[in-house]
């Protein structure tokens, strides 16, 4: 039980720290390695309520991406500092090992806007391998920052 709200505690000061406050109606993603998809849907669904745009100044990697779902694609733009990283969905189990969820990839892969998905089918797919889509590639998708 005592790890169980360490762990809360823990990622709620992480998922503080991976962004930053509003400053003109806009939030900051400046580096988040990802982790557990519910807090981040949670997150983004508030962001996505609050109106503000989605400013992505740093790696984005795992399901810090789900952001490219949640969020219309005009009210995100992207700095020359803005990493996204795709990978499959996964699953631990109760040993702690690793398991593909092909299924869960596929539905991910869904929502993610034509121009996203497509980046990420030409590289093969959702897998277990990190796709890295930044700089020129990038830009093309979203717009700089202003």
């Amino acid at each position: 039980m005592r790890t169980a709200f360490a762990r809360i505690i823990l990622l709620a000061a992480v998922l503080g720290s991976l962004i930053s406050p509003p400053a003109q109606a806009e939030i900051r993603i400046l580096a988040s390695p990802g982790g557990q998809v519910g807090p981040f849907l949670d997150l983004f669904e508030r962001v996505r309520a609050s109106g503000e745009r989605v400013v992505i100044d740093g790696p984005c990697l795992s399901a810090c991406t789900l952001v490219l779902s949640m969020v219309p694609s005009d009210r995100i733009c992207v700095t020359r500092r803005a990493i996204l990283g795709f990978h499959g969905a996964r699953s631990v189990d109760p040993r702690g090992r690793l398991n593909a969820e092909p299924e869960a990839s596929e539905l991910v892969l869904e929502a993610y806007p034509s121009a996203v998905r497509g980046w990420i089918r030409r590289r093969g797919g959702l897998t277990s391998r990190l796709l890295l889509l930044r700089g020129r590639e990038l830009a093309a998708i979203y717009p700089s920052c202003r």
